[in-house]
């Protein structure tokens, strides 16, 4: 319990740190104040910004985005990849082209997306889902790679059938892994979405940010990427919690 409590007021620490420096190299001058706004500027503007209707209209936007991005590629990425790591020759073969896939950037692809679906909700929901889709299937083939044998024989030979076994002996084993996965592919989900809303949307956070990008308008344009590391950093703390509650489901 005072561990937990120390890690947490560390990293409480070394945000405050940051934006420490951040105020200082901005109101000393050590960097231009019209390219660095102070932290305090900033979250100022944060605040004015999160009042106006048009820009929580575009948190929404993005939000719903985002969340069907993800409700499509998690269970989609997990059967896919569960599928692979159960037949040891389709593993093999799959690996490599999953690796290979994973590592082209995948901003490249935009323009096919935009030219398949259009400028809207599809277009972006499509891209967050192929920016995430790869890093599920690999972390769910891992996380089913990590099941135990033993505890798969000892499950069969009491007579469990299919649903027993994925839901007592697959899910628990599978959990840290799987859990740890749900925040990465949060990530490249988040930035698949924003990426597309600032190269072609009509709303969206992302497409305000380019907007304030494009017209020079820096305490805008880092209030906005403050804003969305705070919704990032609330999702990781959220799956975080669930871990914590799902802890006694390990093996």
């Amino acid at each position: 319990m005072a561990g937990g409590i120390a890690i947490k007021l560390a990293r409480f620490a070394i945000v405050i740190a940051i934006f420490a420096l951040w105020e200082v190299l901005s109101r000393t001058g050590i960097v231009n104040p019209r390219l660095l706004p102070s932290a305090s500027d900033t979250l100022v503007t944060l605040g004015d910004l999160l009042q106006r209707a048009n820009v929580r209209h575009d948190l929404v936007v993005t939000a719903q985005e985002v969340l069907a991005a993800f409700a499509l590629a998690v269970p989609f990425g997990a059967l896919v990849g569960y599928l692979i790591a159960e037949n040891r020759y389709f593993a093999e073969v799959m690996k490599p082209l999953l690796f290979f896939a994973f590592s082209i950037p995948k901003s490249i692809f935009l323009p096919m997306f935009i030219l398949v679906f259009g400028v809207g909700f599809s277009e972006k929901v499509g891209f967050g889902f192929f920016s995430t889709i790869f890093i599920v299937i690999m972390s769910t083939t891992t996380a089913v790679e990590s099941v135990k044998v033993e505890h798969l024989r000892v499950a069969r030979s009491y007579g469990a059938t299919p649903m027993q076994t994925a839901f007592r002996v697959y899910l628990p084993s599978m959990l840290p892994v799987l859990l740890e996965a749900l925040r990465i592919s949060m990530i490249f989900n988040l930035t698949g979405v924003i990426l597309a809303e600032m190269y072609a949307s009509r709303d969206g956070i992302g497409h305000q940010i380019a907007i304030w990008g494009e017209n020079f308008q820096m305490r805008q344009l880092l209030a906005g990427v403050v804003m969305i590391a705070a919704i990032a950093m609330t999702f990781n703390e959220l799956v975080r919690w669930v871990e914590t509650r799902c802890s006694h489901w390990r093996t």
